[in-house]
């Protein structure tokens, strides 16, 4: 289960299960459509798929360097989505693989 931290939200280590901010990065194009996170007590690492299937009205969570954006997908594109903040209303465009349908 993810808690709040400031602007962000934690996530536990799937291993060790210590919350932790985690903003993940893009796995090596070997990998390519993935988003990968490492813990930095146990050293586990992990990854997820880049949500594909992303449609407008969608609810998301988006992990930024800054906060932790949740809201409601308004546009899709190839590489990114525009994404209502709940709590402001503001329209804001991210990149697609920091999205996770929610």
């Amino acid at each position: 289960m993810s808690r709040s931290v400031g602007a962000h939200t934690a996530d536990p280590c799937p291993r060790c299960l210590v919350e932790e901010v985690r903003t993940g990065s893009l796995v090596p194009a070997a990998e390519r459509g993935a988003v990968g996170y490492a813990c930095g007590r146990c050293g586990h690492s992990w990854s997820r798929p880049v949500e594909e299937d992303l449609d407008v009205y969608d609810t998301v969570r988006a992990d930024l360097p800054e906060k932790t954006l949740y809201g409601t997908v308004w546009q899709v594109e190839d590489d990114r989505v525009q994404v209502r903040d709940t709590s402001c209303g503001r329209l804001l465009w991210v990149e697609r693989w920091r999205a996770i349908l929610y």
